[in-house]
């Protein structure tokens, strides 16, 4: 087991990468930036001028904007400037009214919103906001966390500046984790130090629920569980998973538990778990500790991967619950191994096209191959070093994954932006 203060260390992780969203994290997190800017003003802006990455843009120009009932960056700027609250983080929006929502559109409508590229940036989640009031000029940044200011400024005056708040690209701190260290974490802990985790399979669970009693995005879950594809576990993890990401997609207001900065993230590490645990009539412990193993490995992938790439994050976070499944099904660590290897020799390479109603279909798709993934480990069936970009070490294999991601996909990422914004 590890020493308390490594647990103790790798909870706080959990605790500041897994936490309630409401919404697209993209969108949310430019309306947090212009929401402190208004704090610093004193009052709603009269302008608004929004510089973002491309990851950033990407992510936010086709998704659901929550308690709006419309689509892309503008409303958010709108409604972050007039009900947003920076204490609120990446629930910034959660104030919307029906009222203030008729005042944002009137925002939207004066021209005083305007959204742009900005150039000559490494960092792919980077967030420039300058606001004016009165004469007053407020200059919010986020950068490198969607909810991690690294610069504020009202009138020249700096009130904070982090060093990498002009947007240079690096990569995260690992933390230290490793396969290894994952497994022992999540398997060995003590339960009661690790039980809060069950919550975030909870909140999603309520989350997809609610979805199913309405019609969101492309009703993916709906379709899953039409009855084409039979009534069973596996349908039942599709299409679940599914509905709690029709919903945030497209625009719900009801929050899910996200994973390292995104929703579907969250979404995608817990659900699948969450409903083979329910099915298979497992002990709350294995849940937990199946949940822990999900999250704890969808966390340390993103960490080499980086926060945005033009990777698509249902692969990372799918490959957790394939851990997770693995185990709930008596997997030994060398099988939970192998479906990691499985994920990887499978589905790597699903491009990110932004945030949308269809991120639905690839997170079925991630949650199909985990369960297939998971089926073929325990079966002691792997993907062999000969083939492609698996390696005997596991963490060998995951970093090829992520530097397939964060480097190798770059000029994908360009050109689906290009493609995006040329429509």
């Amino acid at each position: 087991m590890l020493d308390k203060d490594e647990r103790l260390k790798i909870i706080e992780l959990l605790h500041k990468e897994v936490i309630p969203a409401v919404g697209c994290t993209e969108p949310v997190a430019v309306a947090l930036a212009v929401a402190r800017a208004k704090e610093l003003l004193g009052g709603v802006p009269e302008s608004i001028h929004v510089e973002l990455s491309a990851n950033m843009l990407k992510n936010a120009m086709g998704v659901g904007i929550p308690g709006t009932g419309m689509v892309g960056l503008p409303i958010a700027v709108a409604m972050g400037a007039l009900v947003g609250k920076s204490a609120y983080g990446l629930e910034a929006l959660r104030d919307i009214s029906p009222e203030s929502l008729e005042i944002g559109k009137s925002i939207v409508n004066s021209d005083c919103i305007t959204i742009r590229l900005k150039e000559g940036i490494e960092e792919k989640l980077y967030i420039e906001v300058k606001a004016g009031l009165d004469n007053h000029l407020a200059t919010v940044v986020i950068s490198k966390e969607h909810d991690r200011f690294s610069h504020l400024e009202l009138d020249g005056k700096v009130l904070l500046h982090l060093e990498d708040a002009t947007g240079s690209g690096s990569e995260e701190n690992s933390d230290g984790l490793s396969f290894a260290k994952v497994c022992e974490f999540a398997l060995k802990s003590p339960i009661e130090e690790i039980s809060f985790i069950k919550q975030s399979g909870e909140l999603n669970k309520a989350a997809a629920v609610q979805s199913m009693k309405g019609k969101y995005g492309h009703s993916v879950s709906l379709t899953l569980a039409n009855g084409m594809l039979g009534n069973n576990v596996f349908t039942k993890m599709m299409s679940v998973t599914a509905a709690a990401c029709d919903a945030r997609m497209g625009g719900a207001m009801f929050p899910v538990m996200s994973n390292s900065g995104s929703g579907n993230q969250g979404i995608a590490a817990t659900l699948p778990v969450t409903v083979f645990a329910e099915e298979q009539g497992k002990s709350e412990e294995e849940l937990i500790r199946a949940l822990a193993l999900s999250n704890l490995m969808t966390i340390y992938i993103k960490q080499s991967l980086g926060r945005l790439s033009g990777l698509c994050g249902a692969i990372v976070a799918t490959t957790g619950s394939a851990c997770g499944i693995t185990y709930l099904m008596g997997g030994t660590r060398d099988q939970i191994a192998y479906s990691i290897k499985n994920m990887i020799g499978n589905i790597t390479g699903m491009i990110c096209d932004g945030a949308k109603p269809s991120c639905a279909l690839k997170v079925s798709n991630g949650v199909s191959t985990a369960t297939l993934s998971a089926l073929m480990a325990m079966d002691n069936k792997v993907v062999t070093p000969m083939e492609g970009i698996t390696e005997e070490d596991v963490d060998k294999t995951i970093r090829n994954l992520t530097r397939i991601g964060r480097e190798g996909m770059n000029e994908t990422d360009r050109m689906v932006l290009d493609i995006m914004t040329h429509k």
